[in-house]
């Protein structure tokens, strides 16, 4: 619903409803160089600088006396309801012409958005906007806006657009540690730029390496994975289970020159074979999946999928490898699919979006 035209009742409808913290860490996306992105047909452009907070700038300029120039900015997110929240969507005389005449915008109404007379308006024109709006009188008085609506502020278009920014940039699906900068945005450019930075946030992420201290009693040591998990040396590939969660596991393994795969694999350069990789990363998501019944040893694990395998970078003897297995959807009738990462000397070097399933031992 398009209410006035603003985020006023949904802010109120939100603080009504209630807000909860969650027993979880808020995602953060730390900015830490310039990110641009530029429409080159329209101009628009949007960058994002390095910054201690979450703060906006607008500038708006659609080269018209009505509207002019106008700049809007928000310091803090704390400000958001009594700076942006009730600034209302806003067009132009020739635009709503234009919408008209092709049958849309028929929930419109002058109590919803801020119509700007950028032309000259014609006697039938204003019959049919009178029409349209289900007025008796329309007129445009000095402030150039259609019915005299009163602005809550002089820049409210540019704080509509500012709210536009926000609202489109959350598509990013995390929270942004630094100072947007809009030239002229819209909600194509805007987009446009969530796009480019959600991407920019995937890639740091799977290319971050997670810190761990190996030297920290582990959650789970290799008599309790044997107690879990069904495999047995030489192909129980992890050696300890440093996290465990509702969510995501994360276990390790010492790659030693004594593994049996590398009498084969190969004489003279010993490598890890790739799918003893993945089946590493498995066996650290049976651990989480395992998890979730009461009597595990009486479960075995069994490959459904493996999606974008990926490998990265070569693994050799005395390498640590850390796997970080993450839930992409709940766990189902025992059916687990998952995100998995392999690291080794603080570098990726294995990914894979893999689903297993558990089953009974008959």
């Amino acid at each position: 619903p398009i209410m006035d035209g603003s985020s006023k009742y949904f802010v109120e409808a939100l603080e009504k409803a209630g807000i909860v913290e969650q027993d979880a860490e808020r995602e953060e996306y730390i900015v830490k160089e310039v990110i641009s992105y530029k429409d080159e047909a329209t101009g628009s452009e949007i960058t994002v600088i390095p910054s201690e907070e979450y703060q906006v700038t607008t500038m708006v300029d659609f080269g018209t006396k009505v509207l002019g120039t106008q700049n809007a900015t928000l310091e803090r997110l704390s400000d958001f309801k009594k700076e942006i929240a009730d600034a209302r969507t806003f067009s132009f005389l020739h635009e709503l012409e234009m919408l008209l005449e092709n049958g849309l915008i028929k929930g419109g109404d002058l109590n919803n958005a801020i119509v700007y007379v950028d032309k000259e308006i014609s006697e039938s024109t204003m019959k049919k906007l009178e029409k349209a709006f289900k007025k008796k009188k329309l007129s445009v008085k000095p402030n150039g806006i259609l019915d005299n609506l009163t602005l809550h502020q002089p820049n409210e278009a540019a704080r509509h657009k500012l709210l536009d920014v926000i609202g489109d940039l959350a598509l990013t699906g995390t929270r942004i540690r630094g100072k947007v900068i809009a030239n002229k945005p819209g909600h194509y450019v805007n987009t446009q730029f969530a796009k480019k930075l959600s991407k920019i946030i995937k890639l740091e992420k799977r290319n971050s390496v997670p810190k761990y201290d190996l030297n920290a009693p582990p959650l789970m040591d290799i008599h309790q994975i044997m107690a879990m998990l069904p495999h047995r040396p030489p192909f129980l590939l992890i050696d300890r289970i440093l996290e465990l969660s509702e969510t995501h596991v994360v276990g390790m393994k010492n790659v030693s020159m004594n593994e049996p795969f590398f009498v084969g694999h190969f004489p003279g350069a010993p490598v890890m074979p790739g799918v003893l990789q993945v089946e590493a990363m498995a066996q650290t998501g049976g651990i989480l999946v395992l998890s979730t019944v009461p009597d595990p040893e009486n479960y075995l694990t069994f490959f459904m999928k493996i999606d974008n395998v990926k490998f990265k970078q070569k693994v050799l003897p005395g390498d640590t490898l850390i796997f970080h297995c993450s839930l992409i959807t709940p766990i189902r009738r025992g059916i687990c699919h998952m995100q998995a990462y392999a690291y080794a000397n603080n570098k990726l070097v294995c990914e894979a979006e893999m689903m297993a399933q558990i089953a009974k031992k008959k």
